[in-house]
């Protein structure tokens, strides 16, 4: 028996209440409601959303948005603003910093990270402000109120939220970065280079290659010496330079650690009874730091301890946020690993201006992929980059051609993603779990938000939610029931155009014999002027939207009740004309181009008579496609008509 199933009778603590110890917490809410859980958090406030700290301290929200929703079982006993000293693994307890006791049957430690400030002369001097809790908003709020000049030292995702939000005042703001380019581990140098243009455009300067040797001031921080010998001028210094795992709690407890609290693919350390989730945890050499793989390994957690037998396998990075205003998206490898690499990078700039993005493939399959400017196969490339999935040589002359591995309604709508492509990048819900939702009557952006946890943090994927839901689905078109009635007509007539042909009479004891139909001259003119005066009426109708006049007759649903009528009409002509035969060469290649043209239009006519039904992308696909059809199949008609009542009345 495990140790989880072992001591279910004992309650679970989670130590740490940023992302991933919240999500260990509402897991185990939900898997086991009865479990007692006790949650402990350094903060003394309930958890909040961080990804939207900059904004707080900008201005552009308000603490009340920040706040996450802190519902969990009536089970779980939280005691924020209480920090655990130690872990006494002999008598399976932690101690907090009071010196209070509590027995655990399982342990998580989720204990996250904190900013990594360099050994730097004067880092320590007034002035001098971290990045990365609300303690460092708080603080950099009181600041940037009278913060004439800010230097940023740090060029990734952190420095960059940081210097848009402190120049809420009309501050100065200078990013320095000493690598050649910004976000180094995302970016490549081009897509770097358009993300610099866009922040020069907020108003903030940037230095690149440029290494800080030190930070002057007496009481205060008066600038940032570089190792050039230059120094910048400033009265406020942000150190926004990475971050670095929170290991003390473990490493004090005995439990090996890296670079982070070492687990397996169960997310145990080596105490089976501890687990460790998010920021502070190792799995295979590799330390994340990102919130979308500490929020797997929490549900994988939640499910061990609850008596599942989930298996963590480690996770793609992917970054997907957004700078400046600025969309950048970074998943999977950047370049090729090495001369004898055989990835090969193909890349597209919006000649419009509009961004740059760049995909990596080796033998076949994408491994990489970044975007700066907007992209709306962000998270289908996410999928497939996770996935290994195949990219086929169309897809990458396309990708080069107009910036897209897909169509346009494949890449767009969230129904043609596979069940694994993240939809909410921040709680990491796929595809597959929403469309679980809702088969369990989740039939609102509300309520897919309450059951899943998706859109909850950032609020960028509601509207994939609201496409999801079926809240945005298109309206049902006037008329659409007289719509879908000639529709229906037409395709039957069209079919038994298409698969039978009516037969000769097989005696001459007949009161009167249909094949006069097509056998006698004047029913053969008659039949054939009312299919070309049905061809000249659907030919004038297309022309409604150029005749204004024709147009103010009746409106648009009207008229295509009209069109589809007359279609029907048509093919009902042209199966007298012909009593379902094609004829030979030119006869046959014209009577086929009128089925297909036919066929097309009812394709038209029952899609767009039900459009409210299916996914908005897929009427428009459909009705894309169909509709090219329909004008390749007319476009050779008239031309074919004229030579067959040419060589009718020739011969």
């Amino acid at each position: 028996m495990r140790p989880d199933a072992a001591s279910a009778d004992k309650p679970v603590v989670v130590v740490g209440s940023g992302p991933a110890g919240h999500r260990v917490v509402q897991a185990i809410g939900r898997l086991d409601p009865t479990r007692p859980v006790i949650w402990y958090g350094d903060e003394p406030w309930a958890p909040y959303n961080r990804i939207k700290l900059s904004s707080l301290l900008a201005g552009d929200t308000r603490w009340e948005a920040l706040t996450a929703d802190v519902s969990v079982s009536a089970a779980v006993d939280t005691r924020f603003g209480c920090r655990i000293a130690r872990i006494d693994r002999a008598t399976s307890e932690v101690i907090d910093m009071q010196g209070g006791r509590q027995p655990y049957g399982t342990l998580v430690l989720a204990t996250g990270s904190r900013a990594h400030v360099p050994d730097i002369p004067g880092a320590t001097l007034p002035g001098v402000f971290t990045f990365r809790d609300l303690n460092d908003a708080q603080r950099l709020q009181a600041r940037s109120v009278r913060s004439r000049v800010t230097v940023v030292i740090g060029g990734g995702l952190l420095g960059l939220e940081a210097a848009r939000a402190v120049r809420r005042y009309h501050t100065r703001v200078i990013v320095i970065e000493h690598a050649d380019r910004l976000m180094p581990r995302q970016l490549d140098g081009e897509g770097a280079a358009w993300l610099a243009r866009s922040v020069s455009e907020a108003g903030i300067e940037v230095r690149v290659s440029a290494a800080v040797k030190g930070i002057e001031g007496g009481r205060e921080v008066s600038g940032v010496l570089l190792r050039t010998g230059e120094v910048i001028a400033c009265d406020t210094v942000i150190v926004a330079t990475g971050i670095r795992p929170n290991i003390e709690l473990a490493l004090r407890a005995g439990l090996p650690v890296g670079r982070g609290i070492k687990i397996d693919d169960a997310t145990c350390t080596a105490d089976p009874c501890i687990h460790a989730v998010g920021e502070c945890a190792e799995h295979r050499g590799e330390v994340y730091g990102l919130i979308a793989p500490g929020l797997e390994q929490a549900a994988v957690a939640a499910n061990r301890i609850s008596g599942g037998e989930a298996v963590y396998e480690g996770s793609v990075a992917a970054t997907r946020l957004k700078v400046m205003g600025c969309a950048v998206f970074s998943i999977g490898e950047l370049d090729r690993q090495g001369a004898a690499d055989t990835a090969r990078a193909t890349a597209f700039a919006d000649p419009d201006g509009d961004g740059y993005r760049r995909v990596v493939v080796r033998q076949g399959r994408v491994v990489g992929a970044q975007a700066v400017g907007p992209w709306p196969e962000m998270s289908r490339v996410q999928e497939a980059v996770r996935s290994g999935r195949r990219v086929w040589p169309w897809q990458r002359l396309r990708f080069a051609r107009i910036g897209q591995l897909w169509p346009d309604s494949d890449a767009g709508d969230v129904r043609f993603w596979p069940a694994e492509a993240t939809v909410c990048n921040c709680t990491g819900v796929t595809r597959g779990q929403l469309e679980a939702a809702l088969g369990r009557g989740c039939r609102s952006v509300e309520a897919l938000c309450a059951e899943t946890g998706a859109g909850s943090v950032c609020g960028s994927c509601r509207p994939v939610l609201s496409e999801l839901s079926g809240a945005d689905a298109l309206p049902a078109v006037a008329g659409w029931r007289a719509l879908a009635g000639v529709g229906a007509a037409a395709l039957m007539l069209a079919l038994a155009y298409l698969l039978f042909a009516i037969p000769f009479p097989d005696t001459a004891e007949l009161a009167w014999r249909w094949d006069v139909i097509w056998r006698d001259s004047l029913w053969k003119q008659a039949s054939g002027y009312t299919a070309l005066g049905a061809m000249a009426l659907l030919a004038v109708i297309g022309l409604r939207k150029r005749w204004p006049r024709l147009a103010a007759l009746w409106d648009f649903a009207g008229w295509r009740v009209v069109h589809g009528v007359l279609g029907a009409v048509l093919v009902a002509v042209m199966l007298l004309h012909t009593g379902g035969r094609f004829g030979d060469q030119l006869d046959r290649v014209m009577s086929l181009m009128a089925v297909a043209a036919i066929l097309s239009g009812t394709v038209i006519a029952l899609v767009v008579s039900r459009q409210q039904d299916p996914a908005p992308a897929l009427v428009r696909r459909v009705q894309r496609s169909a509709t090219w059809v329909h004008i390749l199949a007319l476009w050779p008609l008239p031309v074919l008509l004229g030579v067959h009542i040419l060589k009718t009345y020739y011969f």
